[in-house]
């Protein structure tokens, strides 16, 4: 077996620690677990008994195979059983205290040449290696949690750490079958450095109760594709982990944006720590279950009480993309749809447009040839708003911008019947300011659908100071006719998604604009450690540089925090006409089709 270390010591065997323990075994590394408390050492063995049973049920693994993993798995409750170790990793508490005991007793019990790993995710390496007799064997060795799941590893260098040290232990990791990222050593690294700042602000968005809980896990789930939403990530990690990686990492930063969320303080010293609690921001059926159960705040039944508006009609001003989006989900959920545009050939193009997606549809076997013919009858387009007379909903997806909208909305005020639904698709724009330049503010709503409209589950609902209660359950019961997931929102710059979503890519930038690591590394590093379908640089290039740049301003403009100001990066390539895919070059170069 070709690996740089055969004998390897894990010290903590706690949910980290025994997953690296896992994964090192299975690799055929003797592993020696230490732990001072018989409990944890007991539950390190029965989940490695349990998981390798069922590798050899599911066909991964042999039993042979099974057996020698077992084999090759001690348990001890004294530090001097990792004498023999080649590698140490140390998966304690997330504590300086604890750590730099830890690494002072193994300076008198291993080897000189024995590379000491510190699993931290928030605690500085370089500050951990001046307790050591030999700074220039320690290093950062941070897995991802499911260890044997998750394919990142962040192997991270301090200013005093031997070269050699660095690339054994990438060998090592790579001979795991992981993607090892090298980073240097400041808090949070890349992974948890964008995750934590993010799921700091979800908490204060929760706490501030400018949505609930659901709707705020939903939204960047169906939203933006992520596994977990943000409020189950921190009760799955722990909010007191959670609190200890941001306390270290304002510590460092001084970034408002990193800076406790108050209920994470609240939370945590109550006891109420997530999922290994019994209770978080969710309840939870026993410590340690994934079953949420209902509590005091899950909602009800009778969560939207007002009775919607009858709409049977539907119109769409607009001719792009998400327009003919909107339209198709519209006439695909049985609604007759009036799509207008600014003349009749536009109007002409875009039903055209959303024949041939239909097509696709019926090629992929989503949808029937009769469904597809259905939808296209119920579609008249028309090339000016007098149109939209007699529609129930009127739905505005033109350009994002102010006066634009403004202006339609005009337009629709004196053209749509009394108590029609007027609603807006703005992504950043203060709905308000839309609704006042009609006549019936109370009519107007925000009906916040995400690009490509037909696949996307999410809508986010916003209601402003003024919007009547049956304007609100109106689009709450159509999101539901047309097969969509809402969301309830105030009206406040980048609603639930992007005033999350923007401030991570923004970070991201910041991270390369310092050299900290490269484009591909930190994409690389949330795709791998953190599950996001798009690395961050991907992303941005998709959205576009200067739609990007345009929300990062209005988000800035709204808060007043210096964190969200746009990254100089971000400004400079907008500046210079490298908006993304759309152009053929952004943060990286594309083939322009």
């Amino acid at each position: 077996m070709d690996t740089p270390f055969s004998t390897i010591a894990v010290i903590g065997l706690g949910t980290m620690g025994t997953g690296i323990a896992e994964v090192l075994a299975l690799a055929g590394h003797e592993v020696i677990g230490i732990d001072t408390c018989d409990a944890a050492a007991r539950r390190a063995v029965a989940a490695l008994e349990a998981a390798t049973e069922r590798a050899v049920r599911r066909g991964r693994i042999s039993e042979e195979e099974r057996s020698q993993a077992l084999a090759r798995f001690r348990v001890h409750d004294d530090l001097r059983a990792a004498a023999d170790a080649e590698l140490v990793v140390e998966v304690v508490p997330e504590s300086y205290e604890i750590k730099q005991q830890v690494f002072r007793e193994l300076d008198a019990i291993v080897s000189p040449t024995t590379v000491l790993a510190t699993g931290t995710n928030a605690l500085s390496v370089t500050r951990l290696a001046a307790e050591s007799l030999h700074p220039e064997r320690v290093l950062g060795l941070h897995f991802f949690n499911p260890a044997p799941a998750m394919k990142l590893v962040e192997v991270v260098s301090s200013v005093l750490t031997a070269p050699p040290a660095v690339e054994a232990v990438t060998a090592l990791a790579r001979g795991l079958g992981k993607e090892p990222v090298a980073v240097g050593d400041r808090p949070g690294f890349v992974a948890d450095g964008l995750l934590f700042g993010y799921l700091n602000q979800a908490a204060a968005m929760y706490e501030a109760n400018y949505a609930s809980r659901e709707d705020i896990d939903a939204a960047m789930k169906l939203g933006c594709g992520l596994p977990m939403g943000p409020l189950a990530l921190l009760d799955l990690i722990g909010v007191d982990t959670a609190r200890t990686v941001l306390e270290a990492m304002y510590a460092s930063s001084h970034d408002r944006l990193h800076a406790p969320a108050p209920v994470l303080r609240q939370l945590s010293e109550a006891g109420l720590t997530g999922r290994k609690a019994g209770r978080g921001f969710y309840t939870y059926a026993e410590p340690g279950s994934r079953t949420v159960v209902p509590d005091a705040l899950t909602p009800g039944e009778s969560a939207s009480p007002a009775a919607g508006r009858p709409v049977r009609s539907v119109g769409v001003a607009g001719s792009g993309t998400m327009a003919s989006g909107i339209a198709e989900v519209f006439a695909k959920g049985g609604y007759d749809v009036v799509l207008v545009a600014r003349s009749p050939e536009k109007a002409e193009a875009a039903k055209n447009r959303i024949a041939t997606s239909l097509d696709r549809s019926v090629a992929k076997g989503r949808l029937t040839a009769g469904a597809r013919d259905a939808a296209l009858a119920r579609i008249a387009p028309a090339g000016s708003p007098d149109a939209l007379a007699d529609v129930d909903l009127a739905v505005e997806a033109v350009a994002e911008d102010l006066a634009v909208k403004q202006q339609l909305f005009r337009s629709l005020d004196k053209v749509c019947r009394p108590g029609a639904v007027l609603a807006t698709t703005t992504s950043s724009l203060p709905v308000v300011a839309i609704a006042r330049a009609t006549s019936r503010p109370q009519d107007v709503v925000g009906m916040h659908f995400f690009n490509p409209a037909p696949a996307m589950k999410l809508v986010e609902v916003v209601r402003t100071v003024l919007t009547a209660d049956d304007v609100h359950a109106t689009v709450r019961e159509v999101c539901g006719e047309i097969r969509k997931h809402p969301v309830d929102c105030g009206d406040r710059a980048g609603f639930i998604v992007n005033a999350l979503l923007f401030p991570y890519l923004n970070n991201a930038i910041k991270m390369v604009e310092e050299h900290y690591a490269s484009l591909d590394d930190i994409d690389a590093a949330m795709k791998l450690g953190g599950g996001y379908p798009m690395g961050p640089f991907e992303l941005l290039d998709v959205v576009g540089l200067d739609v990007s740049l345009a929300i990062e301003k209005v988000l800035h403009d709204e808060f007043r925090d210096p964190g969200l100001a746009p990254a100089p990066l971000l400004e400079h390539l907008v500046a210079a006409g490298c908006l993304g895919r759309k152009t053929g070059r952004g943060f990286r170069e594309h083939t322009r089709r």
